[in-house]
Protein backbone atom coordinates (compact mmCIF):
# COMPACT_ATOMS: atom_id res chain seq x y z
CA UNK A 1 0.00 0.00 0.00
CA UNK A 2 1.35 3.35 -0.62
CA UNK A 3 3.39 5.38 2.35
CA UNK A 4 0.32 8.16 1.17
CA UNK A 5 -2.52 6.03 2.61
CA UNK A 6 -0.49 4.62 5.33
CA UNK A 7 -0.60 7.93 6.68
CA UNK A 8 -4.07 8.99 5.66
CA UNK A 9 -4.70 5.98 7.97
CA UNK A 10 -2.48 7.06 10.84
CA UNK A 11 -3.75 10.13 10.95
CA UNK A 12 -7.34 9.35 11.10
CA UNK A 13 -6.60 6.96 13.77
CA UNK A 14 -5.10 9.59 15.80
CA UNK A 15 -7.87 11.67 15.36
CA UNK A 16 -9.97 9.42 16.84
CA UNK A 17 -8.20 8.59 19.75
CA UNK A 18 -6.73 12.32 20.00
CA UNK A 19 -9.64 14.26 18.68
CA UNK A 20 -8.51 17.42 17.41
CA UNK A 21 -10.74 20.98 17.53
CA UNK A 22 -12.19 22.10 13.99
CA UNK A 23 -10.88 18.47 12.17
CA UNK A 24 -13.34 17.62 9.89
CA UNK A 25 -12.48 13.94 10.34
CA UNK A 26 -13.26 14.29 13.54
CA UNK A 27 -16.46 15.48 13.12
CA UNK A 28 -17.31 12.63 11.48
CA UNK A 29 -16.47 10.74 14.35
CA UNK A 30 -18.54 12.70 16.31
CA UNK A 31 -22.16 12.54 14.37
CA UNK A 32 -21.36 8.68 14.37
CA UNK A 33 -21.43 5.82 11.94
CA UNK A 34 -24.75 7.23 10.36
CA UNK A 35 -23.38 9.94 9.52
CA UNK A 36 -20.10 8.08 8.53
CA UNK A 37 -21.74 5.45 6.29
CA UNK A 38 -24.24 7.95 4.90
CA UNK A 39 -20.37 10.40 3.76
CA UNK A 40 -19.08 6.91 2.00
CA UNK A 41 -22.52 6.63 -0.22
CA UNK A 42 -22.52 10.26 -1.02
CA UNK A 43 -18.77 9.65 -2.17
CA UNK A 44 -19.98 6.68 -4.05
CA UNK A 45 -22.66 8.63 -5.89
CA UNK A 46 -20.10 11.06 -7.06
CA UNK A 47 -17.53 8.74 -8.17
CA UNK A 48 -19.91 7.22 -10.41
CA UNK A 49 -21.18 10.51 -11.92
CA UNK A 50 -17.76 11.52 -12.43
CA UNK A 51 -16.92 8.45 -14.24
CA UNK A 52 -20.32 9.03 -16.44
CA UNK A 53 -19.45 12.10 -17.41
CA UNK A 54 -16.72 14.40 -16.00
CA UNK A 55 -13.25 15.07 -16.94
CA UNK A 56 -10.44 12.11 -15.48
CA UNK A 57 -9.36 14.62 -13.12
CA UNK A 58 -12.88 14.56 -11.20
CA UNK A 59 -12.97 10.67 -10.95
CA UNK A 60 -9.26 11.20 -9.46
CA UNK A 61 -10.86 13.96 -6.95
CA UNK A 62 -13.57 11.91 -6.36
CA UNK A 63 -11.98 8.46 -5.93
CA UNK A 64 -9.47 10.09 -3.36
CA UNK A 65 -12.80 11.15 -1.10
CA UNK A 66 -13.95 8.04 -1.66
CA UNK A 67 -10.90 6.34 -0.24
CA UNK A 68 -10.69 8.95 2.54
CA UNK A 69 -14.11 8.11 3.56
CA UNK A 70 -13.56 4.80 3.50
CA UNK A 71 -10.53 4.92 5.94
CA UNK A 72 -12.57 6.73 8.19
CA UNK A 73 -15.08 3.26 8.25
CA UNK A 74 -11.98 1.11 8.71
CA UNK A 75 -10.81 3.65 12.00
CA UNK A 76 -14.70 3.05 13.13
CA UNK A 77 -14.67 0.10 13.20
CA UNK A 78 -11.03 -1.06 14.18
CA UNK A 79 -10.49 -2.78 10.82
CA UNK A 80 -7.12 -1.93 8.92
CA UNK A 81 -6.31 -0.95 5.82
CA UNK A 82 -4.07 -4.23 5.70
CA UNK A 83 -6.51 -6.80 6.66
CA UNK A 84 -8.47 -5.29 3.12
CA UNK A 85 -5.05 -5.95 1.40
CA UNK A 86 -4.80 -9.02 2.92
CA UNK A 87 -8.24 -10.13 1.62
CA UNK A 88 -7.52 -8.58 -1.74
CA UNK A 89 -4.41 -10.65 -1.85
CA UNK A 90 -6.04 -14.05 -0.48
CA UNK A 91 -9.16 -13.74 -3.63
CA UNK A 92 -6.22 -13.05 -6.27
CA UNK A 93 -4.42 -16.31 -5.32
CA UNK A 94 -7.81 -18.06 -6.28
Amino acid sequence: MSDILNELYTTIVDRKQNPKPGSYTNSLFDAGEDEIVKKVGEEAIEVIIAAKGQTDQRVVEETADLLYHLWVVLAWRGVTPAQVIAELEKRHRK
